[in-house]
């Protein structure tokens, strides 16, 4: 590690001539105070400063949004019709400003078919290798396949079609667009008289074509014939033709029974006859009909009904609602129904249902095994009585039914209740269909090598070329050169855990964004101005390095490189700092100070002063005990934990660390959380795998605030979210000049039709969507962003407008309102967790993940508690600066003296150290993590040997 520092650290920053520079003039976007300021280009220059100082503004909000906008205008009119303008961002002048790119940690894509692999491109090449260099074997034997020649397909077609009438079919085009009217044309012309076309036999007619926009799969009938003896030159002379013209690939249709079978020159099972497609890229994704799961349609999962769900309570008679899906008796069809089957199959409705014999359970659950059940119905008509027949399918058939037949959201949502999503059983999750699985290079399949993670997969392809044939050799040389490089920028920036099938929508920020990251390493692109945001998010002290090494390299290839971050070690290793501040929102916005980081630690800043050592956040004098009341998970083996116990003292601030990818977060979010939820809640999150938990009795409430956006639309804001704009909408209700025209709150409201504004809907802004591009936001020209109409906006308040309210900052909302009590303790909860620079109205789209965090924290603050609620915080201190952590620190602990328990999944040092109880994870990530290394209060786990985080914990504390 010593050595690795050293030799980054020698590494010169480029000389920056007068002329290469960025240079911003008159910047005022947002709290920005008509600021000029001189960026050195082609260097690594890190903005800093407390949160809400304008960082993000200066980088985001005006060099990002003034790049984007000048490539918007280098389309043509044409185009810009559709997109619209993009308003220019509020700064006089910029200049040498090169294309921007920006790498930020909120475009992570939610797609479930979204993986690592995929949006690395890793998947792609490794794809294009199967298609071309590996071997194939029968998913009935399990050996090799091989190929036919002409003699056996007739061999085979004589003994498997013995006197059948049979077509012979050319396959022309598989899976692709057009319209084909030329090729229809040409084949006609060759005397050819039918063709099949996505299954059915056509006659070829002149100017025939089909749906150009469509996927379409086009054979050429050669022959209708049948199997003789007296027939097989005929046959013979079919078959090749058949062969050349489908390329090697040819079908045999059984005339009466439509089953096709196909031969092909390449690929086949000798001992079953089975034969496979010459593989191409697209028989290895999961995103193709060609290669995905024909179950899972490639999403790996699949929903299933749960029966603990459908019969939660077998003490219970199905006349008392023991077979939930049906609730309790009453007079439905269904319930005629089963009251038929109870008389058939000898049972009573009124009996507990674990007293039903199993037969008969098992007829009122899935129907009857050979199909629906008949049962005879009666009713009267006319003084006497009818019998009918009715056809019974069973609860659970009926709950599946529901959910994939309705087109009623509300339906479905109510099946799903009675379903949980579980690995398909055709593919085990691996998203491909059976035939991709057979297609093996050095014994593994395409999905084994997705399973391993980045460092395995790196050090199998490290000397492949041993293991491959010459002929695969020189097939595969160009493919696994460009595998290594991409695996090789991937583990530069510390990501060695994650495995090329990991969905990114499970990924965190700082992980999405080290992979674009990793990407655009890989693009190789020169004289691009980069803008990242906090890339060091989730990552370990261990690997900061492995990320500044990155970052130069981005650099070094000739690119100008401005990265937003709060990390001690990215700050010292960059070649210019810029300090936003002083304060945050309206006492922000100007530059405290820049220059080189040597010159930077000698000044007397905020920003300096925690870089050098005069301010830190001070270790508690006493670690807490807690209550004397634990929470003891046991055997927890999700993802790669090693059987692990876990005991939890209640009462305490309780800190989860370990480097990325040692099994925090499938510890405490998806095996801990889900249990807590579930015993609080009856919450349907599955927890992963364990063994038992102890001492749930001992809480009632589990609250885990994440970094989850407050919401996803301009409309969402934190007085809305925080709940107080309703008593803000009551009071302006209240004013005289409202009850004389007749406002009620709802009048208030830009959610609802009458005061908003009617062009924007209430949100302020219009959004324009940009289809291959994320959706711009711009003004309402109405409203000019002000939400409502005129008449709304004449309703004044101590001389201010609703939006004028909305459109304070907080710390002016806590002074405005300081009169109306239970309206001002909900607002300086907000300004308790360092958010008094945010605006009321902010719009949640534009709020951080670590504002998003503390506007949670702040809405919890400001409810009743128990003393008994556990808060589970996942890297808290994601987007603050040395000043707010200690802010949040002091919110959090107030959390915990009042009896509560706060449970913390963080790298940070300054929050480790002032943890009462530290449980470390690791030693490594992926395969070599998930164990427990050191438990107990920081001093005791920094004295841990193996531990990574006990190292720069115990230098930490000796400070």
């Amino acid at each position: 590690m010593a050595k690795q520092k050293q030799k980054t650290t020698e590494q010169p920053a480029p000389i920056v001539q007068g002329d290469e520079m960025i240079e911003v003039y008159g910047a005022r976007e947002h709290n920005l105070k008509n600021l000029d300021i001189h960026i050195p280009k082609n260097s690594l220059v890190v903005i800093t400063g407390i949160s809400g100082s304008g960082k993000s503004s200066l980088a985001f909000d005006t060099i990002y949004a003034e790049g984007q906008r000048r490539y918007m205008e280098s389309f043509g009119a044409y185009a810009r019709q559709f997109i619209g303008d993009m308003e220019r961002p509020d700064v006089d002048k910029i200049t040498g400003l090169s294309p921007v790119i920006s790498i930020e940690q909120k475009t992570t894509n939610k797609n479930p078919r979204s993986t690592v692999g995929t949006i690395t491109e890793i998947y792609d090449f490794l794809r294009l290798l199967y298609a071309r260099a590996s071997e194939a074997y029968s998913y009935n034997t399990g050996k090799r396949m091989t190929r036919f020649s002409e003699e056996e397909i007739m061999a085979h077609i004589f003994a498997q079609f013995p006197k059948k009438k049979l077509v012979i079919l050319a396959p022309l085009v598989r899976g692709r667009k057009g319209h084909y009217r030329e090729l229809f044309e040409q084949v006609r012309k060759q005397g050819f008289l039918k063709v099949r076309v996505d299954g059915e036999v056509l006659d070829l007619k002149e100017r025939m074509q089909v749906d150009r926009y469509k996927i379409h799969d086009i054979e050429l009938v050669i022959d209708r014939i049948q199997v003789q003896e007296d027939a097989r030159v005929r046959i013979s002379q079919s078959v090749q033709k058949a062969l050349q013209l489908g390329k090697g690939l040819m079908f045999v249709m059984d005339h009466d029974s439509g089953k096709v079978n196909q031969y092909s020159r390449q690929l086949m099972c000798e001992d079953t006859g089975i034969s496979y497609e010459e593989p191409s890229p697209n028989s290895f994704s999961f995103n193709s009909p060609y290669g995905a799961c024909p179950r899972c349609k490639g999403l790996g999962t699949i929903y299933q009904i749960n029966m603990d769900d459908v019969l939660p309570d077998r003490s219970k008679s199905i006349n008392e609602g023991g077979l939930v899906p049906l609730g309790e008796a009453r007079d439905t069809f269904t319930f005629k129904q089963i009251q038929q089957l109870a008389k058939k199959y000898k049972f009573s409705l009124s009996a507990p249902i674990e007293k039903i014999p199993e037969k008969a359970l098992n007829v009122l659950l899935f129907g009857d095994e050979n199909g629906m059940l008949e049962v005879d119905m009666g009713f009267e008509e006319n003084g006497g009585s009818e019998a009918y027949a009715t056809e019974y399918e069973g609860v659970v058939n009926m709950v599946r039914r529901y959910f994939n037949d309705t087109t009623s959201d509300h339906v479905r949502n109510w099946a799903e209740g009675f379903m949980q999503l579980s690995a398909c059983p055709e593919c085990n999750g691996t998203r491909l269909k059976k035939e991709s699985l057979m297609f093996k290079v050095d014994g593994m399949n395409i999905a084994e090598l997705g399973e391993m993670n980045l460092a395995g997969l790196a050090v199998w392809f490290g000397d492949i070329e041993k293991r491959l044939d010459k002929k695969q050799n020189v097939i595969a040389k160009d493919v696994l050169k460009e595998i290594r490089e991409r695996l090789g920028f991937l583990l530069d920036v510390g990501l060695t855990y994650l495995t090329l099938s990991r969905a990114t929508r499970t990924l965190s920020g700082g992980e999405s964004q080290r992979i674009r990251l990793a990407t655009q390493i890989g693009s190789q692109l020169m004289g691009i101005t980069y803008i990242l945001d906090e890339p060091s998010i989730g990552l370990h002290q261990r690997d900061n390095m492995r990320l500044i090494d990155a970052l130069r390299n981005l650099r070094e290839m000739g690119n100008s490189v401005l990265v937003v971050e709060h990390d001690k070690d990215i700050m010292l290793h960059a070649d210019h700092l810029i300090d936003i501040g002083p304060g945050a929102g309206v006492h922000g916005g100007q530059v405290v100070a820049q220059g080189t980081p040597a010159e930077m630690l000698k000044l007397k800043t905020a920003t300096a002063g925690y870089l050098n050592g005069i301010h830190e956040i001070p270790v508690p004098a006493e670690r807490r005990k807690g209550n004397g009341k634990f929470l003891e998970l046991k055997g927890a083996t999700g993802n790669n934990l090693k059987n692990v116990s876990v005991k939890l003292p209640l009462g305490t601030f309780i800190c989860v660390t370990g480097v990325s990818g040692s099994g925090k977060s499938t510890l405490i979010n998806e095996t801990l959380y889900p249990i807590l939820s579930r015993h609080a809640y009856n919450s349907k999150l599955t927890p992963m795998p364990y063994k038992s938990v102890k001492g749930l009795e001992e809480l009632d409430k589990v609250i885990e605030i994440d970094q989850s956006p407050i919401g996803r639309t301009p409309r969402s804001n934190p007085a809305t979210y925080c709940g107080f704009f309703t008593e803000i909408r009551q009071l302006f209700a209240a004013v005289p000049e409202a009850k004389i025209r007749g406002y009620n709150a709802g009048r208030f409201s830009f959610n609802v039709k009458g005061g908003r504004c009617d062009v924007c809907e209430g949100a302020g802004v219009r959004v324009i969507e940009m289809n291959f591009l994320p959706d711009v936001y711009v003004h309402c020209e109405k409203c000019n962003g002000r939400r409502y109409n005129r008449e709304t906006l004449e309703i004044r308040y101590k001389g201010k407008s609703i939006s004028d309210v909305l459109d304070m900052t907080v710390e002016e909302a806590v002074e405005f309102f300081q009169a109306v009590p239970y309206l001002h303790r909900k607002i300086k909860t907000l300004q308790d967790v360092g958010l008094g620079y945010i605006t009321i109205g902010q719009s949640a789209v534009t709020l951080s993940g670590g504002e998003a965090q503390r506007v949670k924290v702040a809405t919890e603050l400001s409810k009743k508690d128990t003393g008994k609620t556990i808060y589970i915080l996942d890297e808290p201190t994601t987007g603050l600066h040395f000043q707010d952590i200690q802010l949040l620190l002091n919110v959090l602990n107030k959390l915990v003296d009042r009896g509560n328990s706060v449970l913390v999944i963080e790298h940070n040092l300054d929050v480790v150290k002032v943890a009462d109880y530290v449980i470390d994870l690791g030693p490594e990530g992926g395969e070599g993590g998930g164990r427990i290394l050191a438990v107990g209060t920081p001093e005791e786990v920094s004295k841990c040997k193996e531990s990574h985080t006990a190292l720069f914990l115990k230098k930490e504390l000796k400070q």
